[in-house]
């Protein structure tokens, strides 16, 4: 088996630091043991944006916010998929996720935080959402591991009722609030409904050939 390479150590404000390796031609972001996204498991990061622009249908000037860069793949997702005329905010908590980015992956972004269409905003995805009232079409949280997070104690906040509150004042009638998972919570689907959201959960696989790991998106509607 080919050897991972460790490329790079990224502290995490309030967590533990994130390590980027790379075997052959993928790249792996790692906490501790655990592999929390890489270029072999792409589809339901690619599914978070499309399903998401799917929902909103044809708005003409939308405006996406998005929690957690990541590897880029539902931004880019998102992308290919709105018109000139839309404006996609990216909140990344972590400098070193960018600096990977535009470094050791800059062939996988692909020039995707050069999109005129993008804004980087650097800091807590939670922040933007708060000063945000009534200006997101779409918020999409891709978050650490999602609702039982693993990188941050603080990510938990996103997920709590007050966070969720936030969340949905923060759309514009029609909003969406799309949420990934690494696995189902149905307590946290049922928090989502006493925060004033119908929620539609779908099960996503991994790998966008439809195959690996299982994971959950909600997709929430305020009523």
């Amino acid at each position: 088996m080919t050897p991972r390479e460790l490329l790079g150590v990224a502290e995490v404000p309030g967590g533990e630091p994130l390590r980027l390796f790379r075997r052959g031609g993928d790249f792996m972001i790692v906490l501790d043991r655990n592999e929390l996204m890489s270029t072999r498991m792409s589809g339901s990061e690619v599914a978070l944006g499309t399903m998401t622009c799917d929902r909103l249908g044809d708005r003409p000037a939308p405006h996406l916010l998005i929690g957690g860069y990541g590897m880029g793949f539902t931004l880019r997702a998102v992308l290919a998929r709105l018109g000139p005329k839309a404006h996609v905010t990216v909140a990344e908590l972590v400098p070193g996720i960018i600096e990977w980015a535009r470094g050791p992956m800059a062939a996988l972004t692909d020039g995707c935080l050069d999109d005129p269409r993008v804004t980087l905003a650097m800091g807590d995805v939670g922040n933007a959402i708060y000063a945000g009232r009534g200006q997101y079409d779409a918020i999409l949280l891709d978050v650490d591991n999602g609702p039982d997070g693993l990188t941050r104690p603080a990510n938990d906040g996103l997920y709590s009722a007050r966070g969720l509150d936030e969340a949905r004042i923060a759309l514009r009638p029609g909003g969406v609030l799309a949420i990934w998972s690494a696995a189902p919570d149905p307590v946290f689907t049922r928090r989502l409904g006493r925060a004033g959201f119908t929620v539609d959960e779908v099960k996503v696989r991994a790998r966008e050939n439809g195959k690996g790991a299982t994971h959950t998106i909600w997709f929430a509607t305020p009523r």
